[in-house]
């Protein structure tokens, strides 16, 4: 009898190891997430996308990172493949709000969720469950910040203004694809900025240099033959086009010393004749920055945008969900903004805003890499 309950106990012990041991093996299963990025060539998205690198080789994740090069067709044909191998959880740059709707279905049909970020997803995709989430920056505050800078510059250096009205500035524009969110929303809260600070904004010239910086460099010069000596400022949408204004201006030696380019002669901060401002805050620009080129930007937080994106996708994939949690310590939204998606008290609580910050010649070298 004491022999059959021995006997009994040693396999009772062996099937609950067997089974303690399957549920380790299981629970140890490697964590996949799909990351869609817009294209690596514009600087930020690289950046962002060597963040997701680095966070998920921390975790152990298996990220699977496509760049669709800016083609939307090719990234909706990249979801498929990544939705046939299973993946579930993504980390998405879309390339336009329009098809983040679409995008939020197909997900949804396989059980799975989305962080769209950098560029905003609609409001109809957050809709779609309450597993699709926002993890960007309000665009607006990007071009309020440019203002502020500028505001600052031209109270303390009324003597650039070309035209000679301390409350009038005669800007040029670099703007991103034209309706992108990131376009729009920072190109009229810099003009709303200024104008509310007490000054006329004339726009000089304006065009899209579509986030690149030979683009810029080309608009650049074909302007300076035609406005040199007309204009106060150079207010890009992007580091990359404002990088690419640099250097039209360094090649055309609108410069305060053309003799000697290094020379910041009127100690603005700059060495070029009129302060170029971007957006970004790229290792890159704030190395100009520290050459006195470029004159600020704003940082927008690729590691920021990156991580907390990469939360939300972790957390779906390892808890279920990731609704009401932080990310990256940042807390959902409990109100709404003026800007869209977060517009939408449905959806407000689905909406991670990370922030933006100036970057000056005050305070560049907290940025550098």
């Amino acid at each position: 009898m004491k022999k059959l309950i021995v006997a009994a106990l040693v396999i009772m012990t062996a099937v609950n190891f067997t089974f303690a041991a399957g549920q380790q093996e299981a629970g140890s299963e490697k964590v996949t997430i799909g990351a869609l990025i817009r294209n690596t060539d514009e600087q930020f998205v690289a950046d962002y996308a060597e963040n997701l690198k680095k966070l998920a080789a921390e975790r152990g994740v298996d990220l699977k990172l496509l760049d669709s090069r800016s083609d939307q067709a090719m990234q909706l044909d990249q979801l498929n493949v990544l939705l046939t191998q299973g993946v579930k959880h993504f980390v998405i740059v879309p390339n336009v709000t329009e098809a983040t709707e679409d995008m939020a279905k197909k997900i949804d049909a396989v059980g799975g969720g989305a962080a769209f970020s950098n560029i905003q997803p609609s409001v109809e995709a957050l809709k779609v469950s309450p597993n699709f989430y926002l993890a960007s920056s309000p665009e607006s505050v990007a071009g309020q910040i440019q203002a502020q800078i500028l505001d600052e510059y031209f109270q303390a250096h009324p003597e650039k203004m070309a035209n000679g009205d301390p409350n009038a500035i005669d800007a040029i524009f670099l703007y991103g694809q034209l309706g992108h969110p990131a376009q729009v929303f920072r190109s009229e809260a810099a003009v709303k900025g200024l104008k509310d600070a007490g000054y006329t904004v004339n726009i000089v010239a304006e065009d899209t240099a579509n986030w690149k910086p030979d683009e810029a460099q080309a608009k650049m010069d074909t302007w300076l033959a035609a406005y040199s000596g007309k204009f106060d400022v150079v207010i890009a949408n992007n580091d990359g086009m404002a990088l690419g204004a640099v250097e039209s201006l360094l090649t055309n030696k609108y410069t305060d010393d053309p003799s000697d380019p290094t020379k910041d002669v009127d100690g603005d901060g700059t060495v070029l004749r009129v302060p170029v401002i971007g957006v970004d805050a790229t290792g890159v620009a704030v190395k100009s920055m520290s050459e006195k080129k470029l004159f600020a930007t704003v940082l927008q937080d690729a590691v920021g945008q990156s991580t907390t994106a990469f939360e939300l996708a972790y957390m779906m994939a390892t808890e279920g969900s990731a609704t009401g949690k932080d990310a990256w310590g940042i807390s959902p939204l409990t109100e709404v903004t003026g800007e869209s998606p977060a517009t939408d008290a449905a959806i407000v609580g689905q909406c991670y805003l990370v922030p933006f910050a100036a970057v000056t010649m005050d305070n560049y070298k907290e940025f550098m890499q």
